[in-house]
């Protein structure tokens, strides 16, 4: 039987350049109700040394404000620098209400606010953060370049932007383990074929600052240098 225009379209389809099964809000909010009485547990362990390169980054740039993006339970927020003004959004209530928690039982003075919010639109001024991180966010909203062109709003011209996320292979059998789990893409809550290629365009892709981060370099630490 041959194939259809769609199905010939997706077999030539670039790794990950659109991810195989949308997410929407709903999605991510249901994902994550289930995920957040146990995401520290599973996910804290494997994406920890990630999180602490991406937040020594973080305390290493020019400026005290400071939005994390996809806060969730606050795993991050202990290692901020005290003399960093952390806002934290996030999408999930369930992981809001751990990350106030964590807030409160240690104390944090320098962690500002912990906001519902949809990282697409926001309800920040323009150009009212020294940095914006997302920390496995990427592949988990609906549209990545909205996030990214809302992230390049808030954050002032030659702030900058940070991302640590999972990037999919090019090839090889990591792409093919990557394109089989995408179908489980609304159960998991992100994109295991999730690419440079759904958040950036081609030319900016040349132009980031991009490298591994440990464990065995699964995740991407980028950072943008915003309006430069």
């Amino acid at each position: 039987m041959s194939q259809t225009l769609e199905e010939r379209a997706r077999s030539r389809r670039l790794p990950g350049a659109t991810p195989e099964v949308a997410l929407d809000a709903a999605a991510i909010r249901d994902a994550y109700r289930r995920w957040s009485s146990i995401y520290d547990l599973v996910f804290g362990g494997v994406s920890s040394a990630a999180r602490k390169r991406a937040v020594a980054m973080v305390n290493q740039l020019p400026g005290q404000a400071v939005l994390e993006v996809g806060v969730g339970t606050g795993l991050a927020l202990p290692s901020y620098a005290p003399d960093k003004r952390i806002v934290g959004i996030d999408l999930s209530a369930e992981m809001l209400a751990l990350a106030r928690r964590r807030v409160a039982d240690l104390g944090l003075r320098n962690v500002d606010r912990l906001l519902e919010m949809d990282a697409e639109a926001t309800e920040f001024a323009d150009g009212q953060f020294d940095t914006a991180v997302a920390m496995f966010v990427a592949s988990v909203v609906p549209n990545p370049r909205r996030l990214l062109t809302e992230l390049r709003r808030v954050v002032r011209p030659g702030g900058d932007i940070l991302f640590v996320n999972h990037f999919a292979a090019e090839g090889g059998p990591r792409w093919w383990v990557e394109r089989a789990m995408a179908p489980a893409s609304r159960r998991l809550g992100w994109h295991p074929d999730f690419s440079m290629r759904a958040l950036f365009e081609p030319g900016e892709i040349e132009a980031i600052e991009a490298g591994p981060v440990p464990p065995f370099g699964i995740f991407t630490l980028v950072r943008i240098r915003n309006g430069l």
